[in-house]
């Protein structure tokens, strides 16, 4: 709003410093500045009235950390830090943050519904319809909201995202012609040349010389109908995305301070990869994508990133409050917006490459456990050792999953077989969570890297 603001006076009132505004460097820094104070001023207010409300974690797993009653729902701190500066410093007519705001509240409203369901906490005599509907999305265990349910709110963003920027006229690229000049006959020199806006399916992939990936190029048809086809695809790869990022995301905050430094991280990168992106004379010299208007979303970040900071003060070990849910699908889903706007979804492979890793963990982790469960099954039935119900224990490759857990914890305390041995003794929390953070800068300085590896 004070960008709008000035913006009017700019052309009503134009007094000395008026269009200061207009620079996107200053309103980030601002961002940045606002959404640190906020977190900072607004986290203690919101963690006491988790506190007195009883809003605390309850799993089984902080339990055994000796953490059993600090606050969840933390995120709530971030997402209003973040859309305070937000409102305050953006241009709230860019397609790109109204993108990215609508994300941010839709997956924080399904983050929210999650955390509601996952306290248990009593609901009194009489039944609301409030509280049936809420029963209808809780899984039988009580522990959250039904997965697929989840599941089916990311797509919906994804949806979202994708047939916006396929719609929109805002959303476009634009291609940049170089055209050589000879100062001694004609006394031009070289310069850069618009070619024309247009709407396309191109994005970056990594390492290639061109540094172009076309998603038509998947699909069969050719001409126009090739390029329709090619939409299709991009939708489809915005829904994975989207789902992807926000659940490995969701996976990481396991440990204090783990997803909240890791995604500070990856979003100083995506800011840094905007900005380039939306200045035309840093996308022709590196020789990527001119994406009109997409430097607006380095102010979003920079928000983001201040509203991380500012609550990296009551997450840092040991944590007086955890993000929760609202918070973690939220900042995955944020991540993967960003992504796919300014076309470079598949260097996310590498930047979050944390939040692969923890992703593939658990996911070979109960593949393996249920091979193995079933595998051993069988053999004792063969062997008529077998008794209905008996409860049958399976192999497991890492000793904990997501795999920041498996080097946390000691092997003797797992039952059953664990094919990787973890590093021996059980590494401090706060050790593990530092050592992330360094693998994360490390693909963060990979992916800025491979703009100029090519």
């Amino acid at each position: 709003m004070l960008y709008h603001l000035f913006e009017f006076l700019k052309e009503h009132v134009d007094f000395p410093g008026v269009g200061l505004f207009r620079y996107i460097s200053v309103r980030s820094i601002f961002s940045v500045i606002i959404a640190l104070f906020i977190s900072l001023i607004a986290g203690k207010f919101i963690i006491a009235r988790l506190k007195k409300n009883q809003i605390t974690d309850t799993s089984s797993k902080t339990g055994e950390n000796g953490k059993s009653g600090t606050p969840t729902m933390g995120g709530i701190v971030i997402i209003v830090a973040l859309l305070a500066a937000v409102l305050l410093l953006c241009d709230l007519t860019n397609l790109y943050v109204q993108l990215l705001i609508i994300s941010t509240l839709w997956l924080s409203f399904i983050g929210f519904l999650d955390d509601t369901l996952k306290l248990r906490t009593k609901t009194g005599k009489k039944e609301t319809r409030v509280v049936r509907f809420l029963r209808k999305l809780q899984r039988k265990d009580k522990d959250g909201m039904k997965g697929k349910l989840k599941i089916y709110g990311q797509v919906g963003l994804g949806l979202i995202v994708g047939l916006a920027l396929y719609i929109s006229d805002q959303a476009v690229i634009v291609e940049i012609a170089h055209v050589p000049g000879n100062v001694e006959q004609t006394g031009q020199a070289d310069e850069l040349q618009y070619i024309r806006h247009i709407k396309s399916t191109k994005t970056t992939i990594p390492f290639l010389k061109d540094n172009l990936f076309d998603y038509s190029w998947l699909t069969p048809f050719k001409g126009a109908s090739r390029q329709k086809a090619g939409w299709i695809v991009y939708i489809l790869v915005a829904i994975f995305i989207v789902t992807a990022v926000s659940n490995g995301t969701n996976l990481t905050d396991g440990r204090d301070g783990l997803a909240t430094g890791t995604v500070a991280i990856v979003g100083i990168t995506l800011g840094i990869l905007a900005y380039l992106s939306g200045h035309i004379v840093y996308a022709r010299y590196l020789n990527i994508m001119f994406i009109p208007n997409s430097g607006e979303m380095v102010v979003f970040m920079a928000g983001l990133i201040g509203a991380l900071i500012g609550f990296l003060w009551y997450n840092a070990y040991p944590a007086q409050v955890f993000m929760g849910d609202v918070g973690s699908l939220t900042l995955g889903g944020i991540i993967a917006v960003f992504a796919l706007m300014i076309r470079v979804e598949l260097l996310l492979i590498i930047l979050c490459g944390v939040f692969l890793a923890e992703s593939i963990s658990v996911i070979v982790q109960r593949l393996w456990y249920r091979h193995t469960r079933i595998k051993t099954t069988k053999r004792m039935i063969a062997a008529g050792k077998y008794t209905k119900g008996e409860a049958v224990p399976g192999e497991r490759v890492f000793v904990r999953a997501p795999l920041h857990d498996h080097y946390i914890y000691d092997k003797k305390d797992v039952p059953g077989r664990v094919l990787l041995k973890g590093p021996g003794e059980p590494i401090a929390e706060p050790k593990v969570v530092v050592r992330f953070w360094i693998i994360s800068i490390l693909l963060a300085a990979l992916t800025i890297i491979t703009l100029k590896i090519r």
